[in-house]
Order: structure tokens, then C-alpha cells, then sequence
């Protein structure tokens, strides 16, 4: 074979562009003692291949028993078992606490209500208390009042 033949299927084997029949050209050139020194390094991989071609496994494989597939199952539907029951609590917790907010929402409402009728309430108080200082003062008033007549009568009678 023609080296030049060669080393162009020798690039198509590379990009993966060969044909079996041009595999078999190539297996059959690199099994031949008469192999171009540059293309010697591609020797060694069909040597290779042709030496794992013959390669056989004689040991027999032990397969797993159903048991133990049958205990994955089992742990797998714990696992599941286990993972529903914490999404659970973890759901009746939020659930829990935003109850909770709401109903300190509502009691903080109340309070402010509470708090808006209070100054209200204070207000008309705070009214009360200096409609009644009024009064007192004009009480108070009227007993300087009282005492001076008092004073002056006595004087007079005296």
C-alpha cells in the first residue's frame, strides 16, 4: 500500500471519518513489519486494539440479591416517611406563626383604637377639669367676697 494512502486514512481515523473496511486497511498495515519510522507511534495503539480484541472476562459476576433491593425500598419509603412528617411540622409551624402575627396585627389595632379614645377621652377631661377650675376660682372669689362684707359688717356692728 501506497504510504501517502496510509497516512490519509491514518488523518480520517483520527477525525473519526473512516470506514471499517479502511479500518481493517489501516489494522492490517500497522500488523506488517514493514511500517513507515514517522507512523510507528500509531503501531502501538492498533497493536493495541488488536490484543484487547482477543481479551475475554472469565470471572462470573455476582449479583445482588432481591433483598437487598427490597431494603433500599424499605429505607427509601422511611426516608419519604420521614421527609412528609418534617415538611409537615415545618408547615404547621409557619402556619402557627403567621397566625400568631396576625393576631398581634389585630391586638396592636385594638390598641392604637384604645389608645386614640383614651386621649380623646382625656381631652373632654382635661375640658371638665378647667370648666370646674373656673368655677372653683369664682367660688373662691365669692368667699374673699363674703369674708371682706363679713369684715366690714362686723366692724359696723361693733
Amino acid at each position: 500500500m501506497e504510504l501517502a494512502n496510509i497516512e490519509k486514512l491514518v488523518e480520517k481515523y483520527l477525525n473519526a471519518e473512516t470506514t471499517l473496511r479502511e479500518e481493517q486497511v489501516l489494522q492490517d498495515y500497522f500488523s506488517s513489519n514493514n511500517i513507515a519510522p514517522h507512523l510507528q507511534e500509531y503501531a502501538f495503539m492498533f497493536g493495541y486494539f488488536r490484543q484487547s480484541r482477543d481479551e475475554t472476562f472469565n470471572k462470573t459476576i455476582q449479583l445482588k440479591p432481591e433483598t437487598t433491593l427490597r431494603k433500599n425500598w424499605k429505607w427509601l419509603s422511611v426516608a419519604a416517611s420521614f421527609a412528609l412528617l418534617v415538611s409537615t411540622y415545618i408547615g404547621v409551624q409557619k402556619q402557627e406563626n403567621r397566625l400568631k402575627r396576625q393576631q398581634l396585627a389585630q391586638i396592636t389595632e385594638a390598641l392604637e383604637m384604645v389608645s386614640v379614645n383614651l386621649n380623646r377621652g382625656n381631652n373632654a377631661l382635661y375640658a371638665v377639669s378647667n370648666s370646674m377650675q373656673k368655677g372653683q376660682d369664682a367660688i373662691q372669689r365669692l368667699n374673699t367676697y363674703e369674708k371682706s362684707v363679713n369684715n366690714v359688717l362686723q366692724k359696723l356692728n361693733y
